[in-house]
């Protein structure tokens, strides 16, 4: 009865440990949101590509007069739009979640094959605690620090998505003589 009234009765060490341990907890899973956020943006843009790059090959012109007026006035920028909202820039919590900052979509037909190249830019997540040292001490000629301290808390990420599509070879829809 003695033994059991000594262990009830003192301070638990489990509770010190938890508080000196949860900023660290807190710390990896911020990390871990980052890195998620990351991945999940580098899907968002390979599927946003291979959506481009399909719409732009089976809407696009071979004419040089569709070609210099409705492809780049309405064509690029309804795939435009329509990628952005497929990665998020239209809303305002997946926009903050992936830290997104710019996009770029360009279109070059200038050889066989159209190259669609898709760029987005993320804002750097800069977490205070970990941003006020000196990247020179920190790193100490680690190439692969430097990197993720530029990402951390100077530049952010780019990412960029490169697709292909091959030219517009589908035959011309057929036309009843009766135009019907």
């Amino acid at each position: 009865m003695n033994k059991a009234g000594l262990i009830h009765n003192q301070k638990g060490q489990s509770t010190t440990e938890m508080v000196l341990l949860f900023p660290v907890l807190i710390v990896f899973l911020l990390f871990i949101i980052k890195i998620a956020g990351l991945l999940v943006l580098n899907q968002k843009m390979q599927i946003a590509g291979t959506y481009a790059a399909r719409r732009f090959q089976l809407q696009s012109h071979v004419t040089e007069y569709y070609e210099k007026g409705w492809d780049r006035r309405f064509l690029k920028k309804d795939i435009q739009k329509k990628v952005e909202d497929i990665i998020g820039f239209n809303n305002p919590g997946m926009r903050q979640f992936l830290s997104l900052n710019s996009f770029r979509l360009d279109i070059d037909t200038n050889n066989n094959w159209t190259k669609i190249t898709l760029t987005a830019n993320t804002k750097a997540p800069r977490i205070a605690f970990l941003c006020k040292y000196d990247k020179n001490k920190v790193c100490d000629r680690d190439r692969y620090c430097f990197k993720g301290y530029n990402f951390l808390c100077e530049e952010g990420a780019k990412i960029q998505v490169i697709k292909y599509a091959g030219p517009n070879e589908r035959p011309a829809p057929y036309a009843r003589p009766e135009n019907r």
